[in-house]
């Protein structure tokens, strides 16, 4: 039996893998999408799209529904500091209602989404062998946990402290237009609004947090989700932190979580990942892998320099002194929102 032959092979079928082959084929060329999992996918994440986000969705022809995110508040208990997004809005977005539209638009555009698993994988100058296919390029999307990853050795061990992330929904009307970060001695609460019924809240803290426990150590969030009914099950990521040696091996090119990532702190992921899907689609497009890791880093510098600084100061005697400084420095604190926001 003949080899299957396309231009670009994309490994996983997640947000960055999807918009990723949607942009190659945009582009006119061919693209099969390699995942293992059938239907939307889901995942542990805060939903918060940003202004650039949502820009770099619409470029590929899709606009999620959601709630508008007007920006950020940080509370502590004891102080809070808000600042409000000055160019436009960013949106909550449920990730399996982003996730059903992006395969929607891949198979409008003539994406072949194939159910499979890339394990082994064989190259050489011209071409890329994987899950029984050939393409001139693979695209690795394959998330936090990246097989590929391993595989091509190109993961690194990260001594920072472990983190992880869980979220659940709530059957309750969102009380902001703002995305609430609820600061404690060991965890963050990230309360976004996803429905006119429903919030999300994902819990940023070390191995083996407690969800229940989480939210009831923050009383304020307690109280605004007393009585409130849970609208989806717990469900957990991490740990966060993950680290490459380099970003491409041969034809292979590591995108999106696969290619590295820092905490999802900062709440800008899903931000970073579209940028790196269309640096992955223009070194395709020009036959040559290496401007990729410049221009990777080029688009993620933002992200990694400033959620790296707050990461480190989070997970150091300096805790405590993260929102108290930026109540008493506002302009500060708005102007890093607004840099994330791009």
């Amino acid at each position: 039996m003949s080899v299957r032959r396309f231009d670009v092979l994309v490994a996983g079928g997640g947000p960055v893998g999807l918009s990723a082959a949607i942009r190659a084929r945009l582009s006119g060329l061919t693209v099969a999408l390699v995942e293992p999992r059938s239907g939307p996918i889901d995942k542990a994440c805060g939903e918060g799209l940003m202004p650039g986000a949502i820009d770099a969705l619409a470029a590929i022809g899709v606009s999620p529904p959601g709630m508008p995110i007007a920006g950020f508040r940080y509370t502590d208990g004891r102080r809070t500091v808000s600042h409000r997004l000055t160019r436009a809005p960013g949106r909550g977005v449920r990730r399996l209602a982003l996730s059903e539209l992006l395969e929607a638009r891949a198979d409008e555009v003539g994406v072949e989404r194939l159910v499979g698993r890339v394990e082994d994988i064989e190259q050489d100058d011209r071409t890329v062998h994987a899950a029984g296919l050939e393409a001139r390029w693979m695209l690795a999307c394959d998330g936090l946990h990246s097989g590929i990853r391993r595989t091509l050795g190109l993961a690194r061990p990260s001594t920072a402290p472990r983190r992880f992330g869980i979220r659940q929904h709530f059957a309750v009307a969102p009380w902001t237009d703002l995305v609430e970060v609820h600061w404690s001695a060991g965890i963050e609460a990230y309360v976004t609004p996803v429905a006119p019924d429903v919030v999300g809240i994902g819990i940023l803290g070390p191995p083996r947090t407690d969800f229940r426990a989480a939210i009831e150590s923050l009383p304020e969030l307690a109280g605004r989700l007393d009585g409130a009914a849970p609208a989806s099950s717990v469900r957990g990521a991490g740990p966060l932190r993950q680290r490459t040696s380099a970003r491409s091996a041969g034809r292979v090119l590591l995108v999106g979580d696969a290619s590295g990532y820092v905490d999802a702190l900062t709440g800008e992921g899903m931000r970073v990942g579209l940028a790196q899907a269309e640096a992955a689609v223009d070194a395709v497009l020009a036959d040559s892998a290496e401007g990729y890791g410049r221009e990777w880093a080029h688009r993620s510098r933002d992200f990694r320099v400033i959620t790296g600084l707050m990461v480190a100061a989070a997970t150091s005697p300096l805790r405590g002194a993260i929102v108290p400084t930026a109540s008493a420095l506002p302009a500060a604190f708005g102007a890093v929102i607004e840099r994330l926001a791009r």
